[in-house]
Formats: C-alpha cells, sequence, structure tokens
C-alpha cells in the first residue's frame, strides 16, 4: 500500500499555476513544478499524471478565476462604460505592480501553444469564449439601462474589448499604467 497522500490538491494546482504562468509551460521544469509545490516530482506524477496533466488543470483553474473576476468586477453598480473601465484598469494595475510583470497565463498560453496544440486551442477558446459572454451581458444590461445604444452589437464589441484586454496584458509587460490608460480611454470611446 503506497503512503497516503499529504498535500491538498488545490493548493498543488495553485502553486503549479503561478510557476506555469511566470515561466510558460515550455520553461517549467519538474523541478521548478516539485520547488514550487513543496511535493516531489513522483508524487506530482502520481497524483497529476504528468506535467500537461498539472498544466491543463491549472490552465483551467486560471481560467475560471478571471471568469469570476471579471464577472464581479463588471456587474457592480455603475454604468456599462465605468463598470468595463474599471475591470481593464483593475487588470493594468494589477499587471504592473507586479515584480515580474507576467502579464495574462492565457495571452501567454496562446502566445507559446496557440495554434500548434488542438487541445490547448480549445481550452484557450473556452475560455475566451467565456470572457466574452460576460463582457457581452454587461453591454446588453447597458443596453436596457439605456447607457449603452441600442444599435451597439454586444457580441462585437465585446469581442473587441477582449482583443484589447489581450493588447493591455501584453502591453503591460512593457509599458507603463498612463499609457495603457490612454488606450482605454480610447476603447471606451467606441461604443
Amino acid at each position: 500500500m503506497g503512503r497516503p497522500r499529504n498535500f491538498e490538491t488545490d493548493t498543488v494546482v495553485e502553486r503549479a499555476m503561478e510557476e506555469f504562468w511566470t515561466r510558460g509551460y515550455a520553461g517549467t521544469s519538474p523541478a521548478h513544478l516539485a520547488e514550487a509545490t513543496g511535493v516531489g516530482k513522483g508524487s506530482l506524477y502520481h497524483t497529476f499524471g504528468s506535467k500537461r496533466q498539472l498544466f491543463d488543470r491549472a490552465l483551467a483553474r486560471y481560467g475560471r478565476m478571471g471568469v469570476e473576476h471579471a464577472e464581479e468586477l463588471l456587474f457592480q453598480p455603475g454604468s456599462t462604460r465605468e463598470r468595463i473601465g474599471a475591470y481593464l484598469r483593475e487588470t493594468v494595475d494589477s499587471d504592473v505592480a507586479q515584480p515580474v510583470r507576467r502579464g495574462c497565463m492565457v495571452v501567454n498560453t496562446a502566445a507559446e501553444l496557440g495554434g500548434h496544440d488542438e487541445e490547448i486551442t480549445r481550452a484557450l477558446r473556452g475560455i475566451e469564449e467565456r470572457i466574452v459572454a460576460v463582457l457581452a451581458a454587461r453591454i446588453e444590461q447597458g443596453r436596457r439601462d439605456g447607457d449603452v445604444g441600442p444599435d451597439v452589437d454586444a457580441r462585437a464589441t465585446a469581442e473587441f474589448l477582449l482583443n484589447t484586454s489581450v493588447g493591455l496584458r501584453i502591453m503591460a509587460k512593457t509599458r507603463d499604467a498612463e499609457a495603457l490608460y490612454r488606450i482605454i480611454d480610447v476603447a471606451l470611446a467606441t461604443f
């Protein structure tokens, strides 16, 4: 009989997520994962199967957290532009405040593996679609509330805002917040 597991899998996935987010998939070795999680390589593989399976769980966790965070920020009181602006600015503020500007794990993974790995591409699209749905729902609410014009295409605008967010996450690695705020102001003026 094997030894009982003495770690919490959610904690391990969280710590692995941080490591993959910082180093990327290829840049994260089994030794990095063991050090970051405090769990031996053998136990990691026994529990999660492979580096890839642990990465898949870490990416799914990151995606869930991102969607929940978007919902939380976007559906607070305020106009649609105020709430979307707050969401985008909070993202920028969070990114530029980090000692290592690592951007977004989804964006980083898309750049590293998207288009080369069908499973990862599907997972990334799923996360992106959930974010688009949340943004579109907020824009639809704005249409109902009257702070967004009735002719605004909620889905197309949400896709544009996701694209803006992706660009902001990349630029936050090298630019200051003020430059990124100007981009946000232009994006908010489009609807």
